[in-house]
């Protein structure tokens, strides 16, 4: 026997009703006892009574299980809002329990003694266990008789409680009773205290409820119950699977068919594009044109990718910037040219590797002189611009970045154009150089558009709807005729929150045949990915940090704060930093919150409304010049 266990049984404690004018002494004993005579105990009446109106709905708290362990919410007496949480180990004995405050969430100590508390919410939570003996079992249902009559006979309900508190008291005591119970109290009576963590973390989930209603054990349970992702197709059955027209691709071809990752979940506006424009093949108007539109994070560009996958189909993309013109969809004329100094012959060999690469475009020489694509502007944009100028500027746009970008690659294309002097053969020579968008229309690929509503120019687009038809056609400067393949796919992905964004031009929305708006993905799928992606293992961790940035989207765009970002680029930064600081609070601020927004007072917002409710400070200070 436990050397407290006499913490649980306090026999000098006063008798609640109807036992307040009763003796204690009752002769009477459970199979257990010394078949004289019994000593009604308080802390078992207690529990008792308690047990029973959970069952009936008459009072707050509860009984259940899960797994080995017997779990309960027991409504203390000493404030509303105090509620003893107890978690039971059958096998072992062992008792956990917290004093806990629902309003300030505060776990407090727990301590049974004769000068302490009585103890009756550790037999409150073992009822499950003591309902297992017959006897028990019995006389309980005889005194709960009694007790919802309003106790007609209570010499009877008197001789039943007497028993209930017998056989308690042998079972939990006497080591050699074959019905014996382990419960483990030493001493002093202070018991091992359930941590604020591990009610957080939810880990005694109740499985099964024996009487009343979860409200703490279950609220925490709740929040943290993570969905497995529903998928709606498995990737082995959705790649290839929705082909437009028999063709066979050359092997570079294939090798531009985009792979899906193993934890990319397949979105439902990916596959009803795939089937569209697979089941309308051969029709009138076949369905080829498609617009995702959402914010930034939600997966658009992954979405496209996702398309030319299921379609078996070659993936390119153009992304548009603020002064894109005409002629960069199309292609461009540039004179053959000569080169006799050394810097020229520099010139020259860049101009045989953008050759090499496709011809001299946008995107080529971009990536010839190794600046960032809209993907770094958007996750550091003010380390683009200082890695770009080698100076600092705060607060800088992704607009602003684009521009720095594309004035070098203007200039950069003016020097790879300039021709000698005294062109030799008597007169200059031109050469055409094909983009990734028109090549892709013309083979019959899957081009993806991208923010084409960041373009100055509203017209630009309005140029290309020629292409946008089926069976359009453009004459390029060279005065070739290049028309649409039957299977070119064109997928338009914009986000219209961000910063330099317009309207879409009407003609262009007119020629998309579906147009579907992205949103995050469903919380279950962020959890999925992240971890995929991150290499994070703990899923209640991430799938909190999931629920942080979903309220803070949510957040954003119900208060109007917009010069920022906020998505699964954002989760994933986040989740990063935290597995390098340990302090998911602290990688917070400099993820999450500085790329919601640029604006102090809103900083501040959303840290006190949607990020310390869930992750707490810990003791760090914020400080605002640091974000």
């Amino acid at each position: 026997m436990s050397s407290g266990i006499n913490n649980l049984f306090n026999f000098g404690r006063s008798l609640p009703e109807p036992f307040t004018s009763t003796s204690k002494k009752v002769s009477v004993s459970s199979k257990y006892g010394d078949k004289t005579s019994s000593t009604l105990c308080a802390t078992v009446i207690k529990a008792v009574h308690a047990f029973i109106d959970c069952m009936e709905g008459n009072s707050k708290g509860a009984v259940g299980l899960t797994g080995d362990f017997c779990i309960a919410e027991y409504k203390s007496s000493t404030g509303p809002e105090d509620y003893h949480l107890i978690v039971y180990n059958k096998g072992s004995g062992s008792i956990k329990v917290g004093v806990y405050n629902r309003s300030t969430e505060i776990m407090e100590e727990y301590i049974a003694s004769a000068r302490s508390r009585d103890g009756a919410a550790i037999l409150f939570a073992m009822m499950p266990e003591l309902l297992l003996d017959e006897e028990f079992q019995i006389h309980f249902d005889k005194y709960k008789a009694e007790k919802d009559a309003g106790y007609p006979k209570i010499e009877e309900a008197t001789l039943s409680m007497a028993i209930l508190c017998d056989n308690v008291y042998r079972r939990i005591k006497d080591t050699s009773c074959a019905a014996h119970i382990k419960a483990e109290v030493n001493a002093s009576g202070i018991m091992e205290r359930l941590s604020k963590m591990q009610l957080d973390r939810g880990e005694y989930e109740p499985r099964v409820v024996c009487a009343g209603e979860f409200q703490i054990f279950a609220k925490t349970a709740a929040a943290r119950t993570i969905k497995s992702a529903d998928i709606l197709i498995e990737n082995k059955d959705f790649e290839g699977k929705f082909p437009l027209s028999p063709r066979s691709l050359t092997s570079f071809e294939k090798s531009l068919i985009p792979q899906l990752p193993s934890w990319y979940i397949i979105p439902q506006e990916v596959v009803d594009i795939c089937k569209h424009a697979s089941a309308t093949t051969g029709k009138s108007a076949p369905m080829r044109n498609f617009l995702l539109r959402g914010p930034a994070g939600t997966g658009k560009t992954m979405g496209a990718k996702a398309i030319a996958a299921g379609l078996g189909l070659p993936y390119m993309k153009y992304t548009c910037s603020a002064d894109t013109e005409v002629y960069d969809f199309i292609g461009q004329v540039f004179p053959e040219t000569e080169y006799s100094s050394a810097g020229d012959a520099d010139l020259a060999l860049e101009r045989e590797t953008l050759k090499a690469q496709g011809g001299i475009n946008y995107k080529n020489v971009a990536e010839l002189m190794k600046l960032p694509d809209l993907d770094d502007m958007e996750y550091d944009p003010e380390g683009v611009y200082r890695a770009m100028t080698g100076a600092e500027k705060k607060g800088v746009s992704v607009k602003e970045c684009m521009e720095l970008v594309l004035e070098k690659v203007t200039e950069k294309v003016r020097q790879l154009s300039k021709t000698s002097e005294q062109p030799q053969g008597g007169g200059q020579r031109f050469s055409y150089v094909e983009t990734d968008f028109l090549r892709a229309l013309k083979n019959g690929y899957v081009v993806e558009i991208q923010e084409p509503t960041t373009i100055v120019q509203p017209g630009v687009l309005v140029g290309l709807n020629s292409l946008l038809e089926q069976d359009g056609c453009i004459t390029l400067p060279t005065g070739e005729v290049i028309r649409r393949h039957p299977d070119a796919v064109v997928v338009v992905t914009t986000n219209v929150s961000y910063e330099g964004c317009r309207g879409m031009n009407q003609s262009i929305i007119d020629r998309m045949n579906l147009v579907r708006d992205v949103e995050l993905p469903a919380p279950e799928v962020m959890v999925q990915r992240a971890m995929s992606v991150t290499g994070a293992t703990d899923e209640y961790e991430v799938s909190e940090m999931v629920k942080v940035v979903d309220s803070m989207a949510k957040y954003c765009q119900s208060h109007g704060i917009s010069d920022g970002s906020v998505g699964m680029r954002s989760l994933i930064d986040w989740i990063m930093s935290s597995m390098v600081t340990e302090n998911p609070y602290e990688s917070a601020l400099y993820t999450i919150i500085s790329k919601a927004t640029s604006d102090e007072a809103d900083r501040y917002a959303l840290i006190e409304n949607v990020l310390a409710p869930v992750f707490s400070p810990k003791g760090y200070k914020i400080q605002f010049n640091n974000l």
